[in-house]
């Protein structure tokens, strides 16, 4: 598979499934998700609470191996890097928001950002300080001595995504950043992330159920149950929809299939197997449920108004000009 030099997060075909003793068995978080996130580029994941967003990205930040297919950052497989490999990977290119801010609760804001830098050997004087100018350009420079459970939740998260930037990282993948925050401080939240996207071309791949949340992003992926449904905004990439063919078929017997290919065959509906033998399926829509459609029948304008009979003529009006009704086609 061939990837472009532009590229900095590639997925394909990943799936992944938490084994279970429980009764209803083994539970299939993800089927099959395609994607591709540029570098500058901001892209929203949306969808309910188990639709899969949270397993999606642990699978895309390395944090979790998926149960199948590859995920490559800065065109590296990552499934192929050891431990160590993959850390020093993850260090250099992205940085992780989470909706609780998870600073660690012993240290200050300034060495709750510098920690990243200090982990990486820079010396500690270097790296406060450039943690405090990153504190200082998100408004939060006076709060550098607090420590955690004295800073609001605003503060908390804007300290969260100093420490996530003082890396210089390509890309920042958040989970819920906003989920903990009010409305008034997710907004300023959002529009810092805005502001950085813009100003230093971090891309950023954000995980929310809420729609508002994402909106800052050029483009978003709807899922649901494990698999992209839809896609929204500028720049929509329809291989993130439908790159994989690979269908996961679970053991309670439920088949999920692509968008694109659910549309192909005319929507959901009833259909029968009249084929079924080992490794082949073969569906076909039930006969009561089959609509023919005539390519040769042709609508056009109504001659007539329905509602007072007003005669068009030759007329191409829209509106019927004695009672205002809509002319209807036929």
């Amino acid at each position: 598979m061939v990837i472009d030099d532009d590229v900095i997060l590639n997925a394909d075909g990943l799936f992944h499934i938490y084994e279970s003793k429980a009764e209803d068995g083994n539970v299939v978080a993800l089927r099959g998700i395609h994607v591709s996130i540029k570098e500058g580029e901001a892209v929203a994941v949306v969808g309910p609470s188990g639709s899969g967003k949270s397993t999606l990205l642990k699978c895309l930040g390395g944090l979790m191996k998926p149960s199948a297919g590859n995920v490559s950052l800065s065109g590296k497989r990552m499934t192929r890097l050891t431990g160590q490999e993959l850390v020093n990977l993850r260090q250099k290119t992205i940085s992780f928001i989470f909706q609780d801010s998870n600073l660690l609760p012993h240290m200050n804001a300034l060495d709750n950002v510098a920690q990243p830098l200090r982990h990486q050997g820079i010396l500690p004087k270097v790296a406060r300080l450039k943690a405090q100018n990153l504190l200082n350009k998100l408004g939060v420079g006076e709060r550098s001595k607090g420590l955690p459970e004295q800073l609001s939740g605003g503060e908390q998260q804007r300290v969260a995504i100093a420490r996530a930037l003082i890396t210089d990282p390509k890309l920042i993948l958040a989970d819920e950043p906003t989920g903990a925050l009010d409305p008034i401080t997710s907004r300023e939240v959002l529009e810092l992330f805005s502001s950085l996207n813009e100003e230093f071309g971090v891309a950023f791949l954000l995980v929310t159920h809420n729609r508002e949340v994402a909106s800052f992003c050029g483009r978003s992926l709807e899922l649901r149950e494990g698999r992209f449904i839809a896609q929204h905004g500028t720049n929509v990439d329809i291989s993130d929809l439908s790159e994989t063919r690979e269908l996961l078929i679970d053991d309670s017997g439920t088949v999920t299939l692509p968008p694109d290919v659910l549309l192909k065959i005319g929507g959901p509906g009833r259909f029968e197997i009249p084929v079924n033998e080992k490794d082949l399926i073969h569906l076909e829509r039930v006969e009561e449920d089959k609509v023919e459609l005539n390519s040769s029948t042709k609508l056009v304008l109504s001659s007539t108004c329905p509602a007072c009979l007003h005669d068009y003529s030759d007329s191409m009006i829209q509106l019927c000009p004695k009672c205002g009704s809509t002319r209807p086609m036929i």
